[in-house]
């Protein structure tokens, strides 16, 4: 049953947004009553809470496996951000947003989870590429990694990006092309022209 509530609360949240979901609309999805929510998590704080450490660990390990893969790091790249834009739902109801304004300490816990993942992964996809000399030698690892972090987090900020004129989905092909254009080699914005030119033939087919 936590398994079913989970589920259902993080698919409610990342389409409408954590203040906007009730433990009625949750109980209603489910089809339980709302007290067998209670049962397992005495606030919505705490059933908020358990839904994005649920989410952050399933968006992890979907990350982590990508990674594994070691295929080119540019392609890898653009693999995370289409797993991640399956996964939460383009999140076309600003969760992050709501999270940060209603729930902040949760908001400052999985930001920091969040930091320490990327940080990883980024840092890992830059000594790759400038191994492979995709990326420029000169680059700094450490300043790049924390920039990518901290401009992903403003994406997502609505005073910012307000979601009726920057669409999720275009604003993270733009900050892709952005990032990868500013520390690729040759070799790599001819990687990215590739990728970019593949992408809109299926979108016009």
């Amino acid at each position: 049953m936590k398994d079913k509530i989970l589920k259902s609360s993080a698919d409610l949240f990342l389409n409408f947004g954590f203040k906007s979901v009730t433990m009625d609309d949750i109980a209603n999805e489910i089809g339980v009553s709302k007290k067998t929510i209670y049962l397992h998590y005495a606030t919505k704080t705490k059933l908020v809470q358990a839904t994005t450490l649920y989410m952050f660990e399933f968006i992890s390990q979907g990350i982590d496996c990508i990674c594994a893969l070691n295929q080119n790091p540019i392609d890898e790249i653009f693999e995370i951000k289409k797993f991640t834009m399956t996964h939460l739902k383009d999140e076309k109801s600003s969760p992050q947003y709501q999270l940060k304004k209603y729930y902040p300490k949760i908001f400052e816990s999985l930001k920091n989870d969040q930091f320490h993942i990327m940080q990883d992964c980024v840092k890992n996809n830059l000594i790759r590429g400038v191994s492979e000399g995709l990326y420029r030698e000169s680059i700094d690892v450490e300043f790049v990694s924390r920039l990518y972090f901290n401009t992903m987090m403003s994406l997502k900020d609505v005073d910012i990006f307000p979601t009726n004129d920057f669409p999720m989905k275009q604003l993270m092909d733009n900050y892709l092309e952005y990032h990868i254009r500013g520390i690729s080699t040759k070799k790599g914005i001819d990687k990215l022209d590739t990728i970019l030119s593949d992408s809109s033939k299926i979108k016009i087919d």
